[in-house]
């Protein structure tokens, strides 16, 4: 049989099941790095493990919809940022797809990859509906230090999303990978196309 693509996708029970369950998952990562104050935002996880399982189109859904359900609920600012949930998405969907999450290493480089895309994405976002910062205080103090000395806003915006950014992805992925390996074979067969994965 020859390999699916990865663009394939079809609304499948398993599917159906998997979406809401990253939404949760992400609510809960969320919840924490807010209750412990961490540096870190961890509120992509569910959407890292879904594009791993599913493909990118499944994890690009549940990055969405997560952001759109906690920006009508609890903090209107995530709506916007649900562009950024879908390129997260789509990005770890298409490393998994070709290969990149053979080994912990590798992981590490692939959450470097989504940090990067998702500062890339958010600066603009920042600097149109929040004059350059994030919200996050470790984020906004560089943000405020380099504003000081005027530095560009664009500049500042950046090295504000990214300082968050890189750190957060990294340990996102690393967290997303260890759920992974660890769930059953035979419910992570339910969802893949092929053999790109490799064997946990």
């Amino acid at each position: 049989m020859g390999k699916r693509s990865m663009w394939s996708f079809k609304f499948t029970t398993a599917s159906l099941v998997l979406i809401p369950t990253a939404v949760g998952i992400n609510y809960i990562g969320k919840f924490f790095a807010s209750l412990l104050k961490l540096p870190l935002w961890l509120d992509s996880i569910g959407t890292m493990l879904s594009s791993m399982m599913a493909g990118p189109i499944v994890g690009a859904i549940s990055g969405a919809i997560n952001n759109i359900i906690y920006g009508l609920t609890a903090d209107p600012i995530s709506l916007v940022y649900a562009i950024t949930s879908v390129a997260i998405g789509l990005t770890v969907g298409i490393l998994a797809y070709i290969g990149w999450f053979k080994s912990w290493s590798m992981a590490v480089v692939s959450g470097l990859v989504v940090g990067l895309i998702a500062a890339i994405v958010s600066t603009p976002l920042n600097v149109i509906f929040w004059g350059g910062q994030t919200g996050n205080i470790w984020g906004d103090s560089v943000f405020a230090f380099l504003s000081a000395r005027e530095i560009p806003i664009w500049i500042a915006s950046f090295a504000d999303e990214i300082i968050v950014d890189v750190p957060d992805k990294i340990a996102t992925v690393l967290i997303s990978y260890g759920i992974y390996k660890g769930l059953p074979r035979q419910l992570t067969s339910i969802y893949r196309n092929d053999d790109e994965i490799k064997e946990l």
